[in-house]
């Protein structure tokens, strides 16, 4: 069963890492001591489930197959927000795509735990065993407060993350947005129109060319910047 938290060994551990990747590989590799236990961290992404970090490559493999049949303990933990266990899959009737190759790589006993971030849940930390019944008395509390560790470095992650995608998403708009303005000057010079009159054409042009708006501006800049250059 994975070794018991030590608050002290958390503190140290995020104080020594650089960046949250190491962070969560040290924490897996943490959680994962004290036993023959694998761990991986699954997050929700955009409606895409994936592995973050992983202890070793039977919890990548174990992690990964769920993806691929749709159906596992730590798909339903995302879903559910719910503690799921499996003492031994062998005896198992749920997930059956699943259960069989898992057992066939050996895992026998499965814990997955839900990770949360401002009530929702995003992710799981999965524990994985080659034993039955390995997760006894105390290892679902164990379990807990390591997904609460890592909910708290994966959900800072996932903001700046979701962060840097708007900005990224403003900058791409701004952008589109000067391109427009520049065509819409331009044809107000040519057709010697207001900027309302211009904005109508460009768009007529966008709707009977089935071209996005920003294409067509982009065109017009382009062709007088060429001109220009000649």
């Amino acid at each position: 069963m994975p070794a018991a938290v030590d608050q002290a060994a958390l503190q140290e551990l995020i104080l020594s890492t650089s960046g949250v990747e190491e962070f969560l590989d040290e924490l897996v590799q943490l959680a994962a001591s004290g036993g023959a236990v694998s761990c991986g961290i699954t997050v929700r992404v955009d409606d895409r489930v994936r592995t973050v970090v992983s202890s070793d490559e039977l919890a990548s493999r174990a992690d990964e197959v769920q993806y691929a049949q749709g159906e596992g303990p730590c798909l339903e933990a995302v879903r559910t927000g719910l503690v799921v266990e499996s003492a031994d899959l062998v005896g198992d009737d749920r997930w059956s795509g699943y259960r069989t190759f898992a057992v066939l790589q050996g895992v026998r006993s499965v814990l997955s735990t839900p990770m949360t971030a401002g009530g929702d849940t995003f992710g799981a930390l999965n524990l994985y065993s080659p034993h039955p019944n390995a997760f006894g008395d105390g290892a679902r509390e164990r379990a807990e407060r390591w997904a609460q560790q890592a909910s708290g470095a994966v959900g800072v992650a996932l903001r700046l993350a979701e962060r840097t995608r708007w900005g990224q998403q403003m900058s791409q708009a701004l952008t589109s947005r000067t391109v427009i303005d520049q065509a819409i000057g331009i044809v107000m010079a040519q057709q010697r129109c207001s900027a309302a009159d211009a904005f109508g054409i460009l768009r007529t042009a966008s709707q009977g060319r089935n071209v996005k708006l920003r294409a067509i501006a982009a065109d017009i800049v382009e062709a007088v910047g060429g001109r220009d250059g000649t």
